[in-house]
């Protein structure tokens, strides 16, 4: 059998992602806020880049004669270049402009209206790799080189009018402007802890908050959005079945 699922939030990604549903995860977290709103589908490919992402996206997003059979994407996020930043030769090295291309290659299959894959629901949020501790991961990483791809992440934002999570300043605000310091946060000097991904669920929501109000799952007392199916207490006791129809989450 099959399984009808409701309208979704998409991470794609490398292993930042993929390691998302851990314990205190930004997926996990993700899915806690948007329980009976928006199911999250976790596209995370641990050790990808961007080059490998295109055919990727091209297999999981749905194009357009097919949005109106399956669930849209009502928030994706896009975080790759931890991997990309590795130094070549690296198979998973990726060169920076290439780097951009790519990103905006993604982006663009979402909001042209010629892309194949146009989705104008589908709100879009960049993220950038955080730092690297290389006192921690000492294997084929370079801190002023991931903090050059997470420059270039915020770039090819500003030019794609898309929204960025610059969890690469944030970690490191928050660790001291200290690379040793940002252990607290990378589990492995490339992996995040559970406080790492705090601050990458943290800034996901005061983007949400910001720039897509309409998708701030914390806003259902305001008429934002609202549960797919109804409370409790609001069904009817005498004919539940009338009052137990799926419903759109936004209002």
């Amino acid at each position: 059998m099959a399984a009808n699922v409701q309208d979704v939030v998409m991470l794609v990604g490398d292993s930042l992602t993929q390691r998302g549903w851990e314990q205190g995860g930004f997926a996990q977290l993700l899915a806690e806020v948007y329980c009976r709103k928006l199911d999250v589908i976790n596209r995370g490919l641990g050790g990808y880049q961007t080059d490998w992402a295109i055919p990727i996206c091209e297999q999981i997003f749905a194009k357009q004669h097919e949005q109106h059979h399956v669930p849209q994407i009502k928030l994706l996020t896009i975080w790759y270049g931890a991997n990309d930043a590795a130094p070549a030769p690296s198979p998973q090295h990726v060169p920076i402009d290439r780097y951009k291309e790519n990103l905006s290659h993604i982006i663009q299959m979402v909001k042209s209206p010629t892309s194949a894959y146009y989705s104008p629901e589908t709100r879009i949020i960049l993220i950038t790799p955080p730092p690297v501790n290389t006192k921690q991961w000492t294997a084929g990483r370079v801190f002023e080189t991931t903090r050059s791809y997470a420059e270039a992440a915020k770039e090819v934002g500003e030019k794609e009018n898309v929204p960025v999570a610059d969890v690469w300043t944030k970690i490191f605000d928050a660790a001291g402007r200290s690379e040793e310091a940002c252990e607290k946060y990378l589990n492995d000097g490339l992996h995040l802890t559970s406080d790492g991904y705090n601050i990458v669920f943290q800034a996901i929501m005061d983007i949400v908050e910001r720039v897509y109000p309409e998708l701030d799952p914390t806003w259902e007392a305001h008429g934002k959005m609202q549960t797919v199916f109804i409370p409790w207490d609001q069904v009817d006791a005498q004919n539940p079945r009338s009052s137990l129809m799926k419903r759109k989450v936004q209002l």
